[in-house]
């Protein structure tokens, strides 16, 4: 698989209207990234007083960190362009919904909002398969809103995954017809 060869064009949003789906096209543009490089085609920035401070996406592979998800990146570099590790005037826009782990930073860190493109109900942890962000206990909630770009971001980890399949198959046909 040519992972430079990802066929999915960036959204170039228009700077007259930063809303959620503004801040996802970046995100989402980070994702693009992501494929390029062989990773899952997960994106993230942090927007700060309606600025992006953090823009990241997945690096697992490539640091042979597991915990190299954007999220987390992107959180380590909000905190350190704020100098702060309290992220509670910053919204996170992610392409899909954050994992068990990323959720956990996103309390830690103290987050003001989360938006994410595509739910994940087997392991999202924003309300998809239990929601962190709303645990009765903590000392931090914050609210989160799913389905920004949900098309696009949906499409891009269809064709990702689609695409390791179909190169995995062909490996598999090739080491067969070598032995």
């Amino acid at each position: 698989m040519n992972a430079q060869d990802c066929p999915f064009e960036k959204i170039i949003p228009s700077e007259l209207l930063r809303d959620a789906e503004y801040f996802m096209a970046h995100a989402f543009n980070q994702a693009i990234e992501a494929w390029k490089i062989d990773e899952v085609p997960i994106g993230a920035v942090i927007a700060h007083e309606g600025r992006i401070i953090a823009s990241a996406h997945n690096r697992s592979r490539a640091a042979n960190d597991p915990t190299a998800h954007a999220e987390i990146l992107a959180i380590s570099q909000a905190a350190h362009a704020l100098g702060d590790w309290r992220l509670n005037e910053c919204t996170l826009y992610v392409t899909k919904e954050p994992c068990p782990m990323c959720s956990g930073a996103l309390v830690i860190s103290r987050i003001k909002e989360v938006f994410y493109g595509l739910p994940d109900e087997k392991m999202g942890c924003l309300g998809g398969a239990l929601d962190l962000g709303a645990l009765p206990r903590s000392n931090h909630h914050f609210t989160s809103t799913g389905g920004i770009l949900a098309g696009p971001n949906h499409a891009i980890l269809q064709a990702f995954f689609e695409k390791k399949r179909q190169y995995n198959a062909t490996d598999k046909t090739n080491d067969s017809a070598a032995i």
